[in-house]
C-alpha cells in the first residue's frame, strides 16, 4: 500500500522557496559622481593616505580586534548548524551490541545470548522540507560571512577616524599653543605701553583675558588625545596604557578619492546589502519547510544483525535477524500550529524583504552623501587655507603698528581673534576632509568584492529582474 502511494507521488513535488524579487538599483550613475574613471578601494585601502603608522595599527587590529574575533566565531557557528541540517539528507546508522543471561526454573543450568544489530533509517525528503532546511542555514551562513565583512569595514573605518582625530587635535594643541605664546607676546608689549603711560589697566586687563582664554582651551585638546588613544587601543585590541601613538599631525599625508562606479556594482560590493539578501533568501527556504509540514512524512527503516550462544561465533550465520519497515505519519489536528508557523514564516521574510530594500537604498544614500562630503570638505580646506593666510598677514601688520603706535588695541585685539579662529578651523577643516574620505572608502564596501567569500557569495540580481538566485 505504501509502495503504491509513493509510486502515485509526482515527479519534482518539493516545494520550492520564492525567489528574491529584482530591486531597481535607479539611474545608471551616482548624482554626486564627476564622472571620472572607476577607481573601487581594494582591501589596503588606508595605504593610500601615506601613513606607516596607520598601516601598522590597521594590521594590528585585523588580528586582535574583539569584535572580529566574536564574527568569526559566529561565522563557524553557522557553518556547524549547516552541517547538522544538511545530516537530515543522509541515513541515519546505528549499531549496538546485547548480552543476556537467563536460567530456567529452579537448579536449571543458564545461558547466556550474544547479539550484535545494525540498524538504519531514512526519511523520504519528498516535500523538500530538509533540502530547504538545509538551504536555510546554508544562506544563514553567508549572511554571517558579510555580516564579518559589515563588521571589518566598519572597524577599519573607526581605526582612521580615531587615528585622524588625534592627529588633529595634536595639530589643534600646537596652534593653540602659538596662539597662547601670541597672546603672551601682545600682553608683553601692552605692559610696556602701560609702563610707559601709553596704554590703559583696560587694555591690560582685556589682553590678560585672551591670554587666559587661550589658556583655558589648551586642556580640552589634551583631554582628546587621551580620550581618542583609549578608544584606539580598544579597537586595536590592547590596553590604552601599551599603545603608543606617535603621529603629530596631516604633514606629508594624502587625501585619496576613490571613484564610484555604477550603483549596481556597488551592490555587489557592499557585504550589508549581500547579508541582507542572503537573509532574506534563508528565509523565503524557512517558509519552504513550514509549508511542507502539511505533508505526510515517510521513513524507511531497515535492522538486521547476528545472535549466538558463544561470543567467538557471533558473526557466523548461527542465528540471523532482520526487519524492514516503511511508515506514514500525517498530522492530523494541532489546533492550527503548522498554519500559524507558516504564517509567522512569512511574515519574518517580509520584514527581511523591507530590510533588504532598506540596506540597498541606505548603500545608494551613503555613496552620494560620501561623494558630497568629499567635494565639499576639499573645497572647504581650500577656502579655509586661504582665510588662514590672509589673518596670518593681517594679524603681522597689526602687531607692527601696534608696536609703532599706529592702531589702538581693539583693533590687535579683533585682528588676533580672527587669527586664531582661522587657524582652529582650518585644523578642523583638515580632519573633516580626511574623515570624508575615509567615509567614501567605507560606503563604496572598502576592500570588499566578489568572490571575497570564496565564490559562494548571493548574487545581487540586476534591476527589474526577477526568481531565485
Amino acid at each position: 500500500m505504501l509502495g503504491a502511494f509513493l509510486g502515485a507521488l509526482p515527479a519534482g513535488c518539493a516545494l520550492l522557496p520564492e525567489g528574491i524579487p529584482g530591486i531597481a538599483t535607479g539611474p545608471d550613475r551616482f548624482r554626486e559622481s564627476a564622472g571620472g574613471p572607476v577607481s573601487w578601494p581594494d582591501p589596503d585601502w588606508w595605504r593610500r593616505f601615506g601613513s606607516t603608522e596607520l598601516d601598522r595599527l590597521m594590521l594590528r587590529m585585523a588580528s586582535q580586534n574583539l569584535d572580529l574575533a566574536a564574527a568569526q566565531a559566529r561565522v563557524r557557528q553557522a557553518d556547524a548548524a549547516a552541517q547538522v541540517a544538511g545530516s537530515a539528507l543522509l541515513p541515519l546508522v546505528t549499531g549496538g551490541a546485547d548480552t543476556q543471561r537467563s536460567r530456567t526454573g529452579r537448579g536449571g543450568s543458564a545461558a547466556r545470548r550474544y547479539s550484535v544489530d545494525l540498524a538504519a533509517s531514512y526519511e523520504l525528503d519528498l516535500w523538500g522540507r530538509n533540502r530547504n532546511n538545509l538551504e536555510a542555514a546554508r544562506l544563514s551562513a553567508e549572511a554571517q560571512r558579510f555580516d564579518l565583512g559589515t563588521t571589518l569595514i566598519t572597524t577599519e573605518a573607526s581605526v582612521a577616524n580615531t587615528y585622524f582625530t588625534i592627529l588633529e587635535a595634536r595639530d589643534a594643541l600646537r596652534i593653540q599653543e602659538d596662539n597662547l605664546r601670541a597672546a603672551r607676546r601682545v600682553l608683553g608689549v601692552i605692559r610696556q605701553q602701560v609702563a610707559a603711560g601709553t596704554a590703559t589697566g583696560l587694555d591690560l586687563a582685556q589682553q590678560e583675558t585672551v591670554v587666559a582664554q587661550q589658556e583655558a582651551a589648551v586642556p580640552p585638546l589634551r583631554q582628546t588625545v587621551a580620550q581618542n588613544q583609549a578608544s584606539l587601543a580598544v579597537l586595536v585590541g590592547m590596553p590604552p596604557v601599551e599603545l603608543e601613538v606617535v603621529g603629530e599631525g596631516f604633514a606629508g599625508l594624502d587625501v585619496p578619492s576613490p571613484g564610484a562606479g555604477l550603483p549596481s556594482a556597488l551592490l555587489a560590493r557592499r557585504p550589508d546589502v549581500l547579508a541582507a539578501e542572503a537573509a532574506l533568501a534563508a528565509a523565503n527556504a524557512d517558509v519552504a519547510v513550514a509549508r511542507a509540514a502539511l505533508y505526510p512524512n515517510v521513513t524507511l527503516s531497515a535492522q538486521g544483525g547476528f545472535q549466538s550462544a558463544l561470543l567467538g561465533t557471533l558473526l557466523r550465520p548461527e542465528v540471523q535477524f532482520y526487519s524492514i519497515a516503511a511508515s506514514l505519519a500525517q498530522t492530523v489536528f494541532d489546533g492550527g500550529a503548522i498554519r500559524g508557523r507558516i504564517a509567522l514564516s512569512q511574515a519574518q521574510a517580509e520584514e527581511l524583504l523591507a530590510t533588504y530594500r532598506q540596506a540597498i537604498l541606505s548603500a545608494l544614500s551613503d555613496v552620494e552623501g560620501a561623494l558630497a562630503a568629499l567635494r565639499e570638505t576639499t573645497e572647504q580646506e581650500r577656502l579655509l587655507a586661504e582665510a588662514e593666510r590672509r589673518a596670518a598677514r593681517a594679524y603681522s601688520i597689526a602687531e607692527d603698528q601696534l608696536r609703532g603706535g599706529i592702531i589702538n588695541l581693539i583693533t590687535l585685539l579683533n585682528t588676533q581673534l580672527t587669527l586664531f579662529t582661522a587657524r582652529r578651523n582650518l585644523s578642523r577643516g583638515r580632519l573633516l576632509r580626511f574623515q570624508a574620505a575615509v567615509g567614501l572608502f567605507r560606503a563604496l564596501g572598502g576592500g570588499w568584492g566578489p568572490g571575497v567569500t570564496g565564490g559562494n557569495s548571493v548574487r545581487i540580481s540586476s534591476a527589474g529582474s526577477g526568481g531565485s538566485r
